[in-house]
């Protein structure tokens, strides 16, 4: 058999080479399969590869956001900031790729377009858009949560005269706007991160906002040599404690009601949480911001006011503040400078709530009230995410029946793991997970280890099929959703219930069981044979 015939015949093929997809290959060429890695980037990275835009960084501490797996690695590596940019981010990456040698198992510029499921041979055969088909007997999408970028709800931007952007396809040799007129549609993660840089260059910016977030100082700095030191000293209690947190980051479990304490002991703690510069030090202030609104309130109230001191003009600081959804219910940012960039007089906003977005024009933004001029336009409108990057692929599992058929009313999945029906396909941090709710890199090892366990188990047994039961399947969904509804997450209009893509099915897609009780779940599944799933030889 040729290098090529091999390349097409494989064990276990793994669609993606971010940071999910090359663990995933580093742990089931360990086991010894013969396995390749699809990539449609010309280079690894995954979200770190495509996301380039200006102030792009990880909203999880560097010393955090990185990999368990090999405490050698842990020693060698040295993050340089609390909060690591994309190209920092992207080099190490890279040296994890060069250091164990995963390159050359990996196909770049191809894109999977199809994958079908042989029942007779329990097999999946997949075809890339360069017409090559590959047949394995397992298939691992590896594709990310954020990965398929969504385009601007507005019609005309092919009408447009000058250059147009995406926060996640941004130019690798960059962009620079000095001297320009530019627009900026959209305030989540990617636009607040870029808007104070880009308000640096730009001549005149206008910020088009629907929705404004909550977001907190990230507090960013170059971190110091010592407590590199002390964290690589402690890393594997560090490690032990991320999985069996809440979301992937150790924090102290609150042991209060917000509405048991005082209005001035509670101000204290959210100032304490505020001061911390992270994600999660007021959200997990009390027992009960995500699951009581009254208690959630005066989370909002705190850092609404913080708003407030931070912008001059009353107006637009009352337009920077989200009054629509509970705090924390959609994903909160982390900013260098954000809120502050209003103050600037070439920056201006624009409420696209009071007057909507019409139309973009040969030479600017059309809204209900008046046309902006502008030179260049940003599109910071994010991404399908969770279902995307697989709904993208024509997946066929048993009967034909395809993926996106199934997934037509809502995601339906067993662990996030697996998807009854279709045989021998893992989805890498897939939604029912807890994935996008915690610290995305303990999640991504918590999967790829339990699949290729589960893999090894198999091979062990002599089984050649897996595949999730309908009845076990259901039992998931359903506890997911019964979570999910104890929790003020699903009364938010927000990408975690896919309500930012239009005709998407209004679904809770992640698991907010917390990452430690969930890692104790798949584990007793797997220790109990595989429960819930059908394996066959």
């Amino acid at each position: 058999m040729t290098e090529a015939d091999e390349d097409r015949q494989l064990d276990a093929l793994i669609v993606g080479a971010g940071l999910s997809g090359l663990y995933q290959l580093k742990t089931l060429r360990d086991l010894g399969l013969n396995v390749r890695v699809v990539e449609a980037a010309k280079g690894v990275g995954g979200t770190w590869y495509w996301n380039r835009y200006p102030g792009a960084r990880c909203d999880v501490e560097s010393l955090s956001y990185s990999y368990s797996f090999s405490p050698e690695l842990e020693q060698e590596w040295t993050w340089t900031e609390k909060y690591p940019t994309q190209p920092e981010i992207l080099r190490y990456v890279e040296h994890v790729a060069d250091r164990f040698d995963l390159l050359r198992d990996i196909s770049f510029e191809t894109r999977v377009t199809s994958a079908v499921y042989d029942e007779r041979s329990k097999r999946w055969t997949v075809t890339t858009g360069g017409g090559d088909v590959i047949d394995t007997q397992f298939l691992i999408m590896a594709t990310g949560c954020l990965s398929v970028s969504k385009a601007p709800e507005v019609p005309g931007a092919e009408r447009f005269q000058g250059p147009t952007y995406h926060t996640g396809h941004w130019p690798h040799e960059g962009v620079d706007f000095t001297g320009m007129r530019l627009g900026v549609i959209g305030t989540g993660s990617s636009g607040i991160q870029s808007i104070p840089i880009l308000a640096e260059q730009a001549r005149e910016m206008t910020v088009f906002q629907r929705t404004p977030n909550f977001s907190m100082p990230a507090g960013n700095r170059p971190l110091a040599a010592q407590e590199v030191a002390d964290m690589k000293e402690n890393y594997r209690e560090w490690r032990a404690a991320q999985r069996a947190s809440g979301f992937g980051v150790p924090v102290p479990a609150p042991t209060e009601s917000a509405m048991d304490v005082s209005e001035h002991d509670r101000t204290a703690k959210y100032q304490a949480g505020w001061d911390q510069g992270n994600l999660v030090g007021v959200l997990t202030a009390y027992t009960d911001t995500l699951t009581s609104k009254e208690a959630n309130d005066t989370a909002a109230g705190f850092v609404r006011d913080k708003i407030r001191s931070k912008v001059h003009d009353p107006e637009v600081a009352e337009t920077l503040c989200p009054t629509s959804f509970p705090y924390g219910t959609k994903r909160p940012c982390l900013d260098t400078g954000y809120y502050e960039t209003f103050n600037s007089d070439h920056v201006h906003l624009v409420d696209l709530r009071k007057t909507p977005l019409q139309e973009i024009t040969e030479s600017g933004i059309r809204t209900s009230e008046a046309e902006y001029e502008v030179d260049a336009i940003v599109f910071a409108t994010g991404f399908d995410a969770m279902t995307g990057a697989l709904t993208a692929v024509d997946i066929r599992g048993r009967g034909g029946v395809a993926l996106k058929e199934k997934w037509g009313e809502g995601p339906r999945s067993y662990l996030g793991l697996a998807v009854a029906g279709f045989p021998n396909l893992f989805t890498i941090t897939g939604p029912s997970s807890p994935s996008v709710l915690s610290n995305m890199i303990v999640s991504i090892e918590q999967h790829v280890e339990w699949v290729t366990d589960a893999i090894a188990y198999l091979r062990e047994h002599g089984h050649t099929e897996i595949d999730a039961t309908t009845e076990a399947e259901d039992g998931w969904v359903a506890h997911v959703e019964e979570v999910g509804n104890h929790t003020l997450y699903p009364t938010a209009d927000s990408w975690y219930m896919g309500s930012n893509v239009p005709g998407k099915p209004r679904v809770f897609m992640a698991y907010i069981g917390g990452v430690g009780p969930y890692a104790d779940r798949i584990t007793e599944i797997a220790d109990n044979g595989y429960e819930g799933f059908t394996l066959s030889s």
